[in-house]
């Protein structure tokens, strides 16, 4: 399901990631070709944030929104087709394209290239999802000027088992940034 401050506008009962992702897809009408051509981790990512920053009404212009993503897996799941590409030693064809998504900031890219974000992007690696760290950096960011707004949020993806939650954040803001808030809504999934 794709939910927005707590009301799902998307559901779908499907067990594959592949024909969920594609369905939220044509329902969000997103726009953008080079999504077809994304690892697993990378489409949860860019299609989670489209549906957040819709919401934004950005301007054609520079944005000076952050991203900090985190998660437990890293490109795990696109690392391992990139291994087994190798591997096989009949077909021994790596291709760039898989090779490009075994780096997990790529979906940070695909996310700033879609929404003309060009402010700091930090992806990180943690056991759990973990709000303190995301509360701290992008309080940072806002108390140095270094960005308007940040994104945050944790994007996981391994093989079958996958999780996306994400939260926009500014200076002025309905709910206090604070590491027992950003635990409760995580929470809530």
């Amino acid at each position: 399901m794709v939910s927005l401050n707590g009301n799902v506008f998307f559901s779908d009962n499907v067990e594959d990631f592949p024909t969920f992702i594609k369905s939220a897809y044509k329902f969000l009408k997103t726009d953008y070709s080079k999504f077809f051509k994304m690892d697993n981790l990378s489409k949860l990512a860019f299609l989670a944030a489209d549906a957040l920053l819709k919401k934004e009404n950005l301007n054609e212009k520079e944005n000076n929104i952050a991203l900090i993503f985190s998660n437990k897996a890293s490109s795990l799941d696109t690392d391992r087709k990139h291994q087994a590409s190798i591997e096989n030693d009949a077909e021994y064809f790596p291709s760039p394209a898989v090779f490009v998504y075994t780096l997990p900031n790529i979906c940070l890219g695909e996310i700033s290239i879609k929404h003309r974000l060009y402010s700091e992007n930090s992806f990180f690696i943690f056991d759990r999802f973990n709000a303190e760290h995301l509360q701290l950096y992008a309080n940072s960011l806002l108390r140095n000027g270094k960005a308007e707004k940040v994104l945050c949020g944790w994007v996981d993806f391994d093989e079958n088992s996958y999780d996306a939650f994400l939260y926009l954040v500014e200076k002025e803001g309905k709910i206090e940034h604070k590491t027992e808030e950003i635990t409760r809504l995580y929470n809530i999934l």
